[in-house]
């Protein structure tokens, strides 16, 4: 028989990060999930809104709060708050949503919304003072998602992903591999990023040029030689030293990016293989390319 005492801690997820970057969507998802939700909590009052659900018999086990520029007289305060709750050893994991500039304007001119710190400029300034505001509060989030390249659907995949009923509690962690194009930026959310660029490149094979990653031949043409067999050697044997401890460290997100010059062949092969060597060795993996779908005739 579980007694309250022998119950796990309330489970807290605080929810931040740039306007326009799907916090709307991640805080539904979450409720969905059962989770009680409130939306732009003053900080200094989130230690108070959580002794009350620490009451014996409070039958809420997980709460989430959204934090954003709006609240801008605390948000100053939120790095303090969370310090507070961690040292006092609250199950508390911070989701710091970001986004590129470019998709943020490209997202607020869909909507035709204002920014919120715009102060009656334009998007763009609005954005880079958010920026500023909240680089103190990233540096302490333990899970920083850009969600420039998802839809609304990937991302509530995302969020389910990471706060299901087994994520805190599972024995494999959960980890994202990506491929990208270093022509289009390197991801702001990787933990490890990988240069493959130095494998012989099917962009200048014209049979393969028009293909991608997926396919059997590019996928032949670019693990067949003896750099790639050298390379993915390598990387099992990193994997396997570093993934067990990530994992005492309690790290339960990893993110692993694979890169090449236009996000299309090497890095979409190499991904492929990585998701389906961690898939089979017991690790909840998600797979994204991101770049694949780019300029075919000039990526890479």
């Amino acid at each position: 028989m579980v007694t309250e005492k022998d119950k796990p801690g309330l489970e807290v997820v605080i929810v931040t990060g740039m306007s326009g970057s799907g916090k709307s969507t991640v805080i539904k998802v979450l409720e969905d999930m059962g989770f009680y939700c409130v939306d732009n909590l003053p900080a200094p009052l989130t230690p108070e809104f959580l002794r009350f659900f620490e009451r014996p018999g409070a039958a809420v086990g997980r709460v989430a709060f959204g934090i954003d520029a709006r609240e801008k007289f605390f948000l100053g305060e939120l790095p303090r708050v969370i310090g507070e709750l961690r040292s006092a050893g609250k199950r508390l994991k911070v989701l710091f949503l970001d986004a590129s500039d470019e998709v943020l304007v490209h997202r607020y001119s869909e909507t035709r919304r204002p920014h919120p710190l715009a102060g009656g400029g334009n998007v763009v300034a609005g954005i880079r003072k958010e920026r500023a505001d909240l680089a103190e509060l990233r540096a302490w989030a333990d899970r920083i998602l850009d969600t420039s390249a998802y839809t609304v659907h990937e991302l509530r995949a995302e969020v389910r992903n990471m706060f299901g009923a087994d994520s805190g509690g599972g024995s494999a962690m959960s980890i994202f591999v990506s491929s990208f194009g270093y022509k289009y930026g390197t991801p702001a959310d990787t933990d490890l990023v990988l240069d493959v660029r130095f494998l012989p490149n099917p962009f200048f094979s014209e049979e393969l040029r028009p293909l991608d990653g997926r396919d059997p031949r590019v996928k032949r043409y670019v693990l067949d030689c003896e750099e790639a067999k050298g390379f993915f050697a390598r990387l099992r044997d990193l994997l396997d030293f570093t993934l067990p401890l990530y994992e005492k460290e309690g790290k339960h997100y990893l993110s692993v990016g694979l890169g090449c010059t236009g996000g299309r062949h090497r890095s979409v092969v190499i991904a492929e293989e990585l998701g389906e060597l961690l898939t089979k060795r017991g690790f909840r993996v998600r797979l994204l390319h991101r770049d694949i779908d780019r300029d075919s005739i000039a990526g890479r």
